[in-house]
């Protein structure tokens, strides 16, 4: 199963991009990652212009048979032995491709909502969409050494 991670514009900050590629080169030993940082849109504007734009932008990166979880506040809550399950179900059940998807500031669409098949929440705290990143990719990671049975996850 390959893994892509999608998200609204660049990681700026070069600790948490420095983080996000050291997770993206691990997961890619046990699985074939990639990431799309895709553009924002350009000038300022009304949040619901942006969220019509980027939640546009982000149908566009993921694939029809994509197994599509959504990164949301509201969403479910995973241990991280749930996720390694939810991910080894996944496997099971032969999709191709899990993309993960994390909107913009302003929200994502109800349309992106509803093509999500689940919405998870990494945490009730707030988190900065780039430090989601980290955690996301840090999560899938430990999710694939638990499932490999390497000691990472008790660390």
């Amino acid at each position: 199963m390959r893994l892509h991670f999608v998200w609204i514009g660049k990681t700026k900050d070069r600790h948490c991009q420095a983080l996000v590629a050291d997770f993206v080169g691990r997961i890619s030993h046990f699985a074939p990652c990639e990431v799309s940082e895709l553009k924002e849109p350009p000038g300022p504007s009304d949040e619901r212009r942006v969220v019509a734009l980027e939640s546009a932008k982000l149908l566009s990166a993921v694939e029809r048979d994509d197994y599509v979880v959504l990164l949301d506040e509201g969403g479910r809550m995973l241990s991280s032995p749930e996720l390694a399950e939810f991910v080894a179900a996944r496997q099971q059940a032969g999709v191709k491709r899990l993309a993960f998807i994390i909107g913009g500031f302003a929200g994502v669409s109800a349309e992106v909502k509803e093509r999500a098949h689940l919405r998870l929440a990494l945490s009730r705290l707030t988190l900065t969409h780039e430090l989601a990143r980290v955690v996301l990719a840090e999560q899938t990671y430990r999710a694939l050494t638990l499932l490999a049975g390497l000691p990472y996850h008790k660390s």
